[in-house]
């Protein structure tokens, strides 16, 4: 993944709740949300379990699904990423 293809992922937290982000680095960016060292939303809330990445896409194009997604309920966000990253 380059600096130009970014993505939205989604983690589950120990208390069941959803974490939304994006990062053009997923592995990188999941070392530092459980070595409690990410976001302060998931620093109390480790283990963190990845549930969705979407397709790669520009810095612009992940801001505005990561907006999207934080406007969703819980239950429909995965479903989101699920449509977009279609197998």
């Amino acid at each position: 993944m380059g600096a130009d293809n970014w993505v939205v992922y989604l983690l589950r937290c120990v208390d069941d709740s959803l974490y939304c982000g994006i990062t053009n680095d997923l592995e990188k960016r999941l070392l530092k949300h459980n070595s409690g060292k990410g976001a302060k939303y998931t620093r109390s809330r480790l283990p963190l379990v990845l549930v969705g990445v979407s397709s790669e896409m520009t810095r612009s194009e992940a801001l505005k699904l990561e907006y999207r997604l934080k406007k969703t309920s819980a239950a429909d966000k995965k479903g989101v990423l699920e449509r977009l990253n279609p197998d």
